[in-house]
């Protein structure tokens, strides 16, 4: 679906349910990351954009504090009150029940609403669904409350909701990019700062998404395992985080930790310097250097951090072998999902359809390719 049948759908379906229109509508973007990947849990730097895929809500506000939510996507209802937040362990309500209960941890007041919710971005792909989810919620929650919506302030609380309602211990890129993009641009994150420094996407490429068709389950997955032994090899080199240490820290502590931590590390430290290498780079048009920087990611995410998948490195290497590709890499968690890849304008085409060829032949697998356009935060459209 496009953005348009996406309103059209979720205000639709709103009257359908609820037996009355919509008060308003709330679009919260995915994401892709070019580079910098498990950087953000070091508060170290992110290099991502917000994409054209979206989950939107349709919004009313209600006088109780109840808050009812219905998926078109998933066909389920979501009923919640307020005062009795519980978890539940049911998939999307988590992210839902978790960033309300955020809210009221961090003193706003919340009041109910109904929301019908549906999305076009990939679902476990990488590509930030969840993140998406959870700034709409706290977009919706605003509206609602009548609270100011922060978007840096948002973006913590959706994080603290995903690390101590969800469970899953990751860092802020997804949530800040969801509620901070910008048109046209990447955004630099200093993840230990928040500072956003926008990059122009160069002119002369453009950013395509490579779904291998193959998924993960992110608080399953070996995530929380990298997140701790990035920690212990910081505890070793005497730092706080890995944003701290550098290659000759690392030198200088390898006898003292084992081949695993020492290339965890190593990954973390050379992909910081990869992302403003990379900022640079776009901030003088240099999508070639760009490109380069993409496959030294992929590489150290393949052999040094191990998070790649054989899917994810079959796309990958269709991708580099085409004319029109300066670059591409694994974007995401990894062990399955996306890549990215930067292509030269005019040429997305033959590349969408090579790929997609080699990537079959590989595989037996059909992913699905398509051109990402940089895209704001997320928004709300007031219909009263």
């Amino acid at each position: 679906m496009t953005r348009t049948q996406l309103e059209n759908t979720v205000t639709e379906h709103f009257y359908d349910r609820f037996n009355h229109a919509p008060q308003a509508l709330v679009l919260a973007p995915g994401r892709v990351n070019l580079i910098g990947e498990y950087t953000d849990l070091n508060n170290g730097f992110v290099l991502p954009v917000a994409i054209d895929r979206y989950l939107a809500m349709a919004v009313k506000k209600r006088t109780d504090s109840r808050v009812v939510i219905h998926s078109v996507d998933f066909d389920e209802t979501v009923r919640l009150d307020l005062d009795r937040l519980e978890k539940n362990n049911h998939s999307f309500q988590e992210y839902i029940s978790g960033c309300l209960w955020a809210l009221g941890q961090k003193g706003f007041s919340v009041k109910g609403f109904d929301g019908v919710i549906a999305g076009n971005i990939p679902i476990g792909a990488g590509l930030s669904s969840s993140a998406a989810l959870e700034l709409a919620t706290l977009r919706a929650a605003a509206y609602s409350g009548g609270f100011a919506f922060d978007a840096t302030k948002m973006a913590g609380i959706a994080r603290f909701a995903e690390n101590h309602w969800v469970g899953v211990s990751c860092g802020i890129m997804d949530q800040l990019m969801s509620a901070a993009g910008k048109k046209g641009h990447a955004l630099l994150i200093d993840c230990s700062t928040l500072e956003l420094t926008a990059c122009p996407v160069p002119d002369g490429v453009s950013v395509i998404i490579l779904d291998t068709d193959t998924r993960r389950g992110l608080v399953d997955s070996a995530y929380n395992e990298r997140r701790e032994q990035c920690l212990c090899a910081a505890e070793i080199m005497g730092v706080s985080s890995l944003r701290q240490a550098d290659e000759a820290m690392l030198a200088g502590s390898k006898n003292r930790m084992d081949d695993l931590l020492y290339n965890r590390a190593r990954h973390v430290i050379l992909e910081n310097a990869r992302v403003l290498s990379t900022a640079r780079a776009m901030r003088r048009g240099d999508a070639a250097t760009m490109g380069r920087l993409m496959k030294e990611s992929h590489d150290s995410l393949d052999h040094l951090f191990e998070v790649t998948s054989p899917a994810l490195n079959d796309i990958v290497a269709c991708s580099v072998q085409q004319s029109a590709c300066l670059g591409a890499r694994m974007t995401g968690a990894g062990f399955g999902g996306c890549a990215v890849a930067l292509v030269k304008k005019g040429l997305e085409d033959d590349f969408i359809r090579d790929v997609t060829a080699c990537y079959g032949e590989k595989t037996g697998l059909t992913p699905g390719i398509y051109i990402c356009n940089p895209s704001d935060g997320v928004t709300l459209k007031d219909l009263k």
